[in-house]
C-alpha cells in the first residue's frame, strides 16, 4: 500500500512554496481588502487575512497551489517538453489550462467567488501584477498569478458571506430579538 501524504505535511510544502515564490499571505489578504472595503468602510486587514488563512486550509487550494507552482518551475529550469515549455513559459494567451486549475479551486464559494476571480484575472490587481509572467523578471508565473487570484477571490466570497452575517445577526441584537430554531422571537416571550 502507497503511503498516505499527512495533510499537514501537504499544507506546510503549499505554504513553503508560496513563500519561496514571494507571495505572502498579507499580500493576497491586501487585494481581500480592496474587494470588500467598498462594501465595508470599517474593514480592517486583521479579518482579510484570517479569511486568506482559512482559504489556504483548503486541501484542494493547497493541491492546486502545489501542482501549480510545480509546473511554472519546471518551465523556469525549461525542463517540460515542447511545445509546453514554451507555451509555460511565455505565458500563451490561448493557453487556458492555468485559470481552468485555478477557477476549478473557486467554485466552493459560490457566485462571489467566480466573478470577483474574473474581475482579478483580468484587471491584476495587487501582487498578482508583479506575478504576471510577462512582468516577472525571468520568473514564470503563468500558473501562480492565477491561483493568487483564486485564494483571493475565495476569502474575499467568505469574507463577504461571513461579514453579512455578523451585520444581521447585530440588527436581531439590536431589535431585541433572539433566534429560536431559526426564527427570530422577541426576547420577552
Amino acid at each position: 500500500m502507497k503511503k498516505q501524504v499527512h495533510s499537514s505535511e501537504v499544507r506546510k510544502a503549499a505554504l513553503d512554496r508560496l513563500a519561496e515564490r514571494g507571495v505572502r499571505v498579507e499580500d493576497i489578504a491586501e487585494i481581500v481588502y480592496l474587494m470588500q472595503s467598498p462594501y465595508h468602510p470599517d474593514l480592517t486587514m486583521e479579518p482579510c487575512i484570517e479569511s486568506v488563512k482559512a482559504v489556504l486550509e483548503k486541501r484542494e487550494m493547497q493541491h492546486a497551489i502545489l501542482v501549480g507552482i510545480e509546473l511554472d518551475t519546471l518551465a523556469e529550469k525549461g525542463l517540460l517538453s515542447e511545445p509546453l515549455q514554451s507555451i509555460i513559459a511565455s505565458d500563451e494567451g490561448l493557453f487556458g489550462c492555468d485559470e481552468t486549475l485555478a477557477l476549478g479551486s473557486v467554485f466552493g464559494y459560490g457566485s462571489i467567488a467566480v466573478t470577483t476571480f474574473g474581475h482579478l484575472d483580468k484587471h491584476k490587481i495587487g501582487v498578482i501584477k508583479r506575478l504576471d509572467t510577462k512582468t516577472s523578471g525571468g520568473r514564470v508565473h503563468t500558473f501562480l498569478d492565477d491561483l493568487v487570484a483564486s485564494v483571493a477571490a475565495n476569502a474575499s466570497s467568505r469574507m463577504a458571506h461571513r461579514l453579512r452575517d455578523e451585520q444581521e445577526q447585530a440588527e436581531v441584537l439590536a431589535a431585541g430579538q433572539i433566534r429560536v430554531e431559526g426564527k427570530a422571537v422577541d426576547e420577552a416571550g
